[in-house]
């Protein structure tokens, strides 16, 4: 019973250490989720597992050991640290199998709950971030798109281990995609997590982020994304600029073409970087969730690991948001 609110509020750096939240933010997390979680639990004890009505009187049964503050507390706490379920049980004075229980409720709530309130950039709002000269044909407002991977268990089938090694880790992985906004490094868009080795452009296309997206908003991407503009509904689409291939009259056959001018003192490819690292900076504060850091434990499962993400997501953004008071309405 180390770990439950009652005692850990009083320790405010341990409790941020524990969850990567304010005592602040988290009791308003409590109260955003709450209601999420009655009606899950309506529905839990509403219906059966395969769908159907149940026969039994509803408040039937045992009661939970934690409270709904204790439970949210101990799935956030596992979401950042990771620990073994022996371990978190330890910590909050219940059993390993409470805790796995516990966490396979509320991952899928906490992920819907981030869900809820990604949002693309909007229009109608100012922001106090411009673009470089040098990319004055990208729009001020913009999402930023990249993957991360993460190590999986190795499967016992050569056929299947293939399927799931990445080249560029040199390991099996799961690879995520986030699209961040631009302007204030908040996350508007998680995909569904697929095989390390899976291109990111497929990726992109089987996310149908494009299609989401609204009017007039840019999408920018590393060199991964290279063809990008050409799934842009309005073709927004911009990556770095490579160098240019091939000879040419003046230069001896097989060398390569001089950059442009504005590519040579200080590059597009500079400003360009300059723009999107705060999809690499958001991406760091998601790794901070051990979760999505250490080599994952469920066997795989693409479902619980997307949940897991959009989890972490909707918790990072609250920390954004807490930082940058003006993006809340």
């Amino acid at each position: 019973m180390i770990a439950k609110y009652h005692n850990l509020q009083r320790y405010t750096s341990v409790f941020r250490s524990l969850t990567g939240l304010r005592v602040e933010e988290f009791d308003q997390l409590v109260k955003d989720v709450t209601p999420l979680y009655a009606e899950a639990e309506r529905a839990r004890h509403t219906l059966t597992r395969e769908g159907h009505l149940r026969q039994r009187v509803v408040g039937a049964g045992p009661r939970f050991t934690l409270g709904v503050r204790d439970q949210l507390l101990l799935s956030v706490i596992w979401l950042r640290q990771y620990p073994t379920n022996e371990v978190l049980g330890f910590l909050f004075g219940v059993s390993d199998s409470t805790v796995s229980r516990t966490v396979s409720r509320w991952v899928p709530i906490l992920a819907s709950a981030g869900k809820n309130q990604m949002r693309m950039p909007d229009p109608g709002r100012k922001h106090r971030r411009t673009l470089d000269d040098l990319l004055r044909e990208i729009p001020e407002l913009g999402v930023v798109i990249d993957t991360f991977e993460q190590p999986v268990q190795r499967p016992k089938s050569r056929e299947e281990a293939d399927k799931w090694y990445s080249g560029k880790k040199r390991r099996h992985t799961i690879k995520s995609q986030l699209g961040v906004d631009r302007n204030s490094g908040e996350i508007v868009d998680v995909g569904e997590s697929v095989h390390g080795p899976t291109n990111d452009l497929t990726l992109l296309k089987d996310s149908k982020l494009m299609n989401r997206l609204p009017e007039g908003v840019s999408v920018e991407g590393d060199l991964a994304y290279v063809g990008i503009a050409s799934l842009h509904p309005q073709k927004l689409g911009f990556t770095p600029r490579r160098k240019p291939r091939g000879a040419d009259k003046h230069r001896p056959r097989g060398q390569d073409k001089p950059r442009p001018p504005e590519d040579v003192a200080y590059t597009y490819n500079t400003a360009f970087a300059k723009s999107r690292i705060v999809v690499e900076h958001t991406i760091l504060r998601m790794r901070r969730y051990e979760c999505l850091w250490q080599a994952d434990r469920h066997h795989r499962c693409v479902k619980g690991h997307t949940e897991r993400v959009a989890a972490v997501a909707g918790l990072v953004n609250r920390q954004i948001r807490h930082r940058l008071p003006y993006l809340v309405n």
